[in-house]
């Protein structure tokens, strides 16, 4: 009886310590998932007149933000006539979506913009100027439409950012 009592105690502890262990490794398996890598990011070739001809990307959460017009929260179109109120307008708009993402303009790799009026571009630069990472910019793309799906926007921006995960 004594022999039977000592076999059921040694099977108690091994099967206690199989579970234990399996416990353990199971927390560091889930711990390894929880540490994503961070975003890798890497601006080649950079223009003078503010924007990267490529961004390279790796890891992270890419977010694609849709063309952002110079309307304000309660749907109001700021500046009309007035393309810097309309851009500054947009970029807070941009701005505002990336915040809601758990992003920023640091996070933004790319640009399109459509603007209806050619002689607009430096207005557009300077405002742009105040919101990018003048040091790495986001690779750009610029285009002059005949109008927008409103004629009195003057300018829509989208963008695509890569967050940390």
């Amino acid at each position: 009886m004594d022999h039977t009592f000592n076999q059921k105690i040694l099977i108690t502890i091994l099967l206690l310590s199989v579970v234990l262990f399996g416990a353990g490794w199971i927390q560091k398996q889930k711990e390894k998932r929880a540490m994503p890598e961070p975003a890798q990011v890497r601006f080649i070739n950079r223009s003078p007149v503010g924007y990267s001809n490529v961004v390279e990307v790796r890891g992270g959460r890419t977010l694609y933000i849709a063309g952002q017009v110079a309307v304000d929260e309660k749907g109001t179109l700021v500046g009309p006539g007035d393309f810097r109120a309309q851009s500054k307008q947009v970029f807070e708009n941009l701005k505002s979506r990336l915040a809601e993402a758990g992003a920023s303009f640091k996070d933004v790799v790319k640009l399109n913009y459509y603007i209806t009026d050619a002689t607009d571009v430096q207005g557009l630069r300077d405002i742009r100027n105040q919101y990018v990472n003048i040091e790495n910019p986001p690779a750009s793309t610029l285009v002059v439409v005949k109008r927008l799906v409103r004629e009195e926007y003057l300018l829509e921006i989208e963008a695509i950012a890569v967050a940390p995960e």
